[in-house]
């Protein structure tokens, strides 16, 4: 495998499953020395020990994204070290309901990781990039920031704010030699829809992962290393000329269903 990442180093957060772990993964099989950002430290390590490439072992930090004073120290610890060449801000959670069924309290927790969390990441490490002139931000959008998807309305509303950061960004420090882009899947299997398969479906989780997957055109759900085979591209040097754009990873769900 080619090292399109030889020598940076990349923070990716919600690295210790599901597409994070993945694009953290594929970094450090590209060569990039990886810092995984993770509220769950017990499973970032874990993920660390499974995960290695020539630039050595995967870096593990116990992190909450929403709390911002976590975040600056361990965005500080990292920059220590060397300079953050990348940053992935994919650490999300999700949330089922339509707007009746969405409590203040749900938007709250959404708002706290899946947009402060970003806001948070970003700012504490762009300024080093903008000093640097150079960097990488990859934010982790949704089809749903632009798609209308029945009962995912604060989750989609997210969404929608994590694209519109991505193109604030991408304007604000393109001079700067900083570019930023975003990804947005579709349904992508993974154990989360495994465990919402099991939890809401029990005993139709077969009949149900058939219909959720023949929901994208090209009639299956995408895998976790597609999503980071385009994270790896869009991060590298070959992607230099790549800013303020958002890419969805679909199956043909936006253009192709009727």
């Amino acid at each position: 495998m080619s090292l399109r990442l030889e020598g940076k180093i990349a923070v990716v957060t919600g690295g210790a499953s599901g597409i994070g772990r993945a694009i953290a993964q594929s970094f450090a099989e590209h060569g990039a020395v990886v810092h995984v950002l993770d509220i769950d430290v017990e499973a970032a390590e874990a993920a660390a020990r499974e995960m290695d490439g020539p630039s050595g072992p995967i870096a593990a930090h116990g992190v909450d994204v929403s709390d911002s004073v976590a975040v600056t120290r361990a965005v500080g610890d990292i920059l220590a070290s060397g300079p953050i060449d990348i940053l992935v801000n994919n650490a999300g959670i999700a949330h089922i309901g339509n707007v009746e069924a969405t409590t203040e309290e749900d938007l709250d927790r959404l708002y706290g990781v899946n947009i402060k969390g970003i806001f948070n990441c970003t700012r504490a490490a762009i300024g080093a990039m903008k000093e640097r002139g150079s960097g990488v931000i990859l934010n982790m959008g949704s089809i749903a920031a632009s798609a209308g998807i029945s009962d995912r309305f604060a989750y989609s509303a997210t969404k929608g704010a994590v694209v519109a950061m991505t193109y604030s960004v991408a304007k604000d420090y393109a001079h700067y030699g900083v570019r930023c882009v975003s990804i947005s899947p579709a349904r992508i299997h993974t154990a989360f829809v495994d465990g919402f398969l099991q939890e809401h479906y029990p005993g139709e989780e077969e009949e149900m992962f058939k219909k959720l997957s023949a929901t994208q055109p090209i009639g299956r759900m995408g895998s976790p290393k597609e999503v980071a085979d385009l994270a790896v591209y869009l991060c590298s040097d070959e992607a230099a000329f790549v800013t303020g754009t958002d890419y969805p990873i679909d199956g043909g769900f936006l253009r192709l269903n009727s």
